[in-house]
């Protein structure tokens, strides 16, 4: 996945927004202005992805790609190798849910605007 591919992908889907809040080789995307993606600009290997805390187990024990999140909560993050080790519909499928689950813990009223 190129940094292109996720920027469009992320793009897609409804209230997100990105800038680059921690200097100009992070960039971040948000939810109605909650994170749920980084992706490094200086060089994109890895992207951090919100998890739930058991399945963020789950998929660091099945993929030496995926690992706790670098500078991220350990329990709710985790770091994502994007260079090809990790399957592709893998990739947009954790993405698709970082963005959910922080999505799903807006305001109910934010939520209903995002559609």
């Amino acid at each position: 996945m190129t940094i292109d591919e996720l920027q469009a992908h992320c793009a897609s889907k409804p209230g997100v927004s990105w800038d680059t809040p921690f200097g100009p080789d992070v960039l971040v995307f948000r939810v109605a202005g909650k994170i749920f993606a980084l992706a490094p600009l200086d060089v994109f290997e890895t992207i951090n992805l919100k998890c739930e805390p058991e399945r963020a187990i789950d998929l660091r024990e099945r993929y030496e790609g995926i690992v706790p999140g670098f500078h991220m909560n350990k329990q709710h993050w985790n770091t994502v190798d994007v260079t090809g080790s990790l399957p592709r519909n893998l990739l947009v499928e954790l993405i698709d849910h970082s963005y959910e689950l922080v999505r799903a813990s807006l305001p109910k009223k934010l939520r209903k605007g995002l559609k």
